[in-house]
């Protein structure tokens, strides 16, 4: 009976697998594991989902070096599960650990995807809006637990517009210690005022100290955040809805 029900899980593991590689843009390697047996697929349950992954991409230029995310238990659609398809009746509750490289974000950083989510901000600045629509930015990993972003905005203030490039070194926040911005640095546009530099700090200290983001209908917490020479390692709970189809990957 156990190498029925092993039988069982392989089966619905190797669909998710070919049904999800179907829809990436390339992948290196994906396991996943279907934690259930038919008597429980009957009753529209499973134990859990685990997924292992190494150079997934999606929309040709985001790319993820490494993916480990296990759900726990959940109620699951027993006759699309018997056709192989596992879909949720209930969201399920998961953890996922995250690696990106260096060259992972700043080819996503320089995608039309990620462009078109960046948002320009304002600032107040002594009574008065400060404006910085961006326009470049690159991601150095060079390890101590911290980061560097060179970059190149737009600056608009007092009806007139011109470009600043920038440099500041950041350590993100983690389970032990607050998010800290060690040093902005301007190397093009002429600089900025003592005003307009502390209000910047002070919005990229509120960003570095949020703890989830959205994507799509998805919360994703952040649990740690580890800076190693040249990678990133993101601590990840999150709420899945849904786990990835043919048709929801194809939409991202």
């Amino acid at each position: 009976m156990p190498d029925e029900h092993r039988l069982e899980e392989q089966f619905l593991s190797q669909e998710a697998e070919r049904r999800i590689s179907e829809k990436l843009d390339d992948v290196e390697k994906i396991e996943i594991d279907v934690q259930t047996d038919l008597l429980k697929i009957v009753q529209g349950q499973a134990d859990g989902v685990s997924v292992a992954g190494k150079g997934l991409v999606i929309q040709e230029d985001i790319r993820v070096q490494e993916i480990k995310l296990q759900t726990d238990s959940i109620a699951i659609n027993p006759l699309s599960a018997i056709f192989g398809q596992i879909e949720l009746n209930e969201p399920v509750n998961a953890i996922a650990r995250i690696v990106l490289t260096e060259a992972d974000m700043n080819r996503a950083l320089a995608s039309d995807f990620v462009s078109s989510q960046m948002q320009d901000f304002d600032l107040e600045v002594d009574g008065k809006i400060v404006s910085f629509e961006a326009q470049k930015i690159e991601v150095f990993l060079p390890g101590d637990g911290k980061i560097e972003c060179r970059g190149r905005v737009l600056l608009k203030e007092m009806g007139n517009t011109r470009p600043l490039g920038y440099t500041a070194i950041a350590r993100p926040r983690t389970h032990s210690q607050p998010a800290m911005l060690e040093s902005f640095n301007c190397t093009e546009g002429g600089g900025m005022s003592i005003e307009v530099v502390t209000a910047i700090m002070q919005k990229a200290k509120e960003w570095m100290n949020i703890p989830f983001f959205k994507w799509e209908d998805m919360v994703f917490h952040i649990k740690d955040i580890k800076v190693e020479t040249g990678s990133l390692i993101l601590m990840i709970e999150t709420q899945v809805k849904q786990i990835p189809s043919s048709s929801n990957l194809a939409s991202l």
